[in-house]
């Protein structure tokens, strides 16, 4: 008798603080801040990785956009303000190539690395401090 109660006098302390908890995670409007930051950092860095590597035509794996198939991706804050990981491929024929990409607090492009051994992007590379790409 005294191991029914006890087990639902825990059951129900357990369901309380779970349900508690989950409304207190739930209504709790940073989560909402912070995703609302990443969201704008993501495609601001899409406007930068296009610029960079002056193709028209690119498909985009980043956070907003992500295909486990390709590999991970990531946002997150840093000393500078965010990093920025993804894939893009110029087409169909074209390999995934990796970037890496740091973004300032005011979304300014600081620096993009990226895997890549198209010959144009590697001279754009040799003359353009922000951009760092090996094959």
């Amino acid at each position: 008798m005294n191991h029914k109660i006890g087990r639902l006098l825990f059951a129900t302390t357990v369901g309380l603080l779970v349900a508690y908890f989950s409304y207190q995670w739930i209504t709790n409007p940073a989560g909402r801040e912070e995703r609302t930051l990443e969201i704008g950092v993501v495609e601001a860095s899409r406007q930068h990785l296009v610029g960079a590597i002056a193709a028209g035509n690119l498909e985009i794996v980043d956070p907003l956009s992500p295909n486990r198939k390709v590999g991970k991706v990531y946002v997150y804050p840093d000393a500078v303000g965010w990093a920025v990981s993804g894939y893009y491929r110029r087409g169909e024929g074209d390999t995934w190539h990796p970037y890496l990409m740091a973004i300032g607090t005011e979304l300014t492009l600081i620096s993009v690395k990226v895997q890549d051994s198209d010959p144009r992007l590697l001279e754009r590379a040799a003359n353009d401090p922000i951009l760092e790409s090996s094959p």
